[in-house]
């Protein structure tokens, strides 16, 4: 990508970003993105259909970087899927603002769909790997324990991580040991 572009849409994500400090996304125009950004409305237009397209793309660059974390620790003979969680969380410890920014404001359910999505594919990955469950019907299950990690996840972060994250991930992986969900 070209490096103009490439600081462009960073302004703009960033402008965007330091305004849902201030006020409700539903309340932001694409008039106070640009003025913040310090750039025209058609540069805006022209990388972004409208704020809801540069809501999902900051989500989008936000949560690349977080699961690259995993992708990254998969091709490693010392990571395990543990280890992974763990450096997630860390990442989301160094991030806290933008991670909380987006799950206290109202208007920002897409962020929560996206981190669903983005569990529930690590999650099928995992299961056709170990090739577990595969008499029960997958789409419960992985339903299931998605939405259970991305809410304890979510009461971590909204709560400013109250348990370390070590522990946190400790407590999580025992109740999927308990499960059967990993090994032990």
């Amino acid at each position: 990508m070209d490096r103009r572009i490439e600081k462009s849409k960073n302004a703009i994500m960033e402008a965007l970003i330091r305004l849902m400090t201030e006020k409700d996304f539903d309340k932001i125009t694409i008039n106070e993105i640009a003025e913040m950004a310090n750039v025209n409305r058609g540069t805006i237009y022209l990388h972004f259909e409208d704020k809801f397209d540069l809501l999902d793309y900051c989500i989008k660059t936000h949560l690349d970087q977080l699961f690259k974390k995993c992708t990254l620790a998969d091709h490693t003979s010392q990571s395990s899927p543990k280890s992974d969680m763990l450096q997630i969380c860390n990442y989301l410890k160094q991030n806290i603002d933008f991670y909380q920014l987006l799950l206290k404001k109202r208007g920002t359910p897409a962020f929560r769909g996206q981190l669903l999505q983005r569990v529930q594919e690590m999650l099928q990955k995992h299961l056709n790997k170990r090739g577990i469950y595969q008499d029960t019907n997958n789409e419960i299950f992985i339903q299931f324990i998605s939405s259970a990690t991305v809410g304890v996840l979510e009461w971590w972060i909204i709560n400013s991580m109250p348990t370390p994250a070590d522990k946190m991930v400790d407590q999580l992986w025992g109740l999927f040991e308990k499960m059967q969900v990993v090994d032990s």
